[in-house]
């Protein structure tokens, strides 16, 4: 009697079950690319894209490669001024430079 209940519990019909192990692997994979995600969003200080507020964003300013991305709304546009740019009519290049004095006046300077 004692070594059929010893047998009952080293073979427990919740070990027999192949499935429950792929559901768990499922689920550590699903939070793994969620802290991914949160984690590259935080690293690169993407949060301005889940907000509500509009912005403009200048990646390499004054370089040959420069971008400008604005967000109005929910629509995202990319606006890039080099060479390569598509032929949307929406090309472009540094001419000049803005400053503002203490006035208030804008005075610029072309190059």
């Amino acid at each position: 009697m004692r070594q059929g209940r010893r047998n009952r519990l080293l073979h427990d019909d919740a070990d027999s079950d192949p499935m429950g192990l792929v559901a768990n692997l499922f689920d550590v994979a699903m939070v793994f690319a969620v802290a991914l995600m949160v984690a590259l969003v935080a690293r690169f200080h993407l949060q301005e894209f889940f907000s509500q507020e509009d912005f403009t964003l200048v990646k390499n300013p004054g370089q040959t490669d420069m971008e400008i991305i604005t967000k109005e709304g929910n629509e995202i546009k990319r606006y890039m001024p080099s060479a390569d740019a598509p032929s949307n009519g929406r090309r472009g290049k540094k001419v000049g430079v803005a400053y503002q004095l203490e006035s208030g006046e804008i005075v610029y300077v072309p190059q």
